[in-house]
């Protein structure tokens, strides 16, 4: 089983990058680490933590999507809810709703889910977000539960990994085979194009 770490992105899509930077950059706080672009594309990487990131991309056309409150049903296509960011503290939960407040955004009061306390609101494309702060005592991680009332069968089954549900892996592949290709995002560490913050 792989060894993970976090989420190393989230990838969304924005119509204005500018205004995504504002918010996400000079409202929230998350720094502007990484820019690939050219004409009609761009796709900027912010840091929520070390190692986690929340990245746009830009193309000509797209819209905010409408507001929809943060896990209400919804019918048709979907794919995604809302993201929710942890924060260290009270404190930083309440700095940022104040922050969110004072920017002329929406942002809900504090809500006490039990084992996290949560603030929501949207960025400009329309993307709900989440802010939340563990309850330490209440973290389920420590001690895992299920309380849904009508549990599935695959999901009594227990919160760790069940062996033998996939097929096993019949042949690695071996070192001497493992090739890994060029793709976007080599131009950050090729010296191949100027980069703006360091040689404006």
């Amino acid at each position: 089983m792989a060894n993970y770490y976090g989420i190393h992105h989230l990838a969304m899509a924005t119509g204005d990058m500018d205004a995504t930077i504002r918010f996400w950059r000079d409202l929230l706080g998350m720094r502007l680490v990484a820019g690939l672009g050219k004409p009609g594309y761009r796709h900027y990487f912010f840091e929520i933590s070390p190692g986690h990131h929340i990245a746009f991309f830009e193309w000509p056309g797209v819209e905010p999507v409408s507001e929809r409150d943060h896990g209400q049903p919804a019918t048709g296509p979907v794919v995604f809810d809302h993201v929710s960011f942890g924060v260290g503290c009270e404190d930083d939960l309440w700095d940022l709703r104040d922050r969110i407040e004072a920017a002329g955004s929406w942002v809900s009061e504090v809500i006490d889910h039990g084992f996290i306390h949560s603030i929501y609101s949207f960025d400009p494309n329309g993307i709900p977000i989440e802010f939340s702060c563990r309850v330490e005592e209440e973290d389920p991680t420590h001690i895992p539960r299920m309380v849904d009332s009508s549990p599935s069968s695959v999901t009594r089954e227990g919160p760790g990994p069940v062996p033998g549900k996939w097929p096993a892996v019949v042949r690695p592949t071996p070192p001497e085979e493992r090739e890994i290709f060029p793709g976007e995002g080599r131009e950050l560490v090729s010296g191949q194009r100027k980069d703006w913050w360091r040689n404006p």
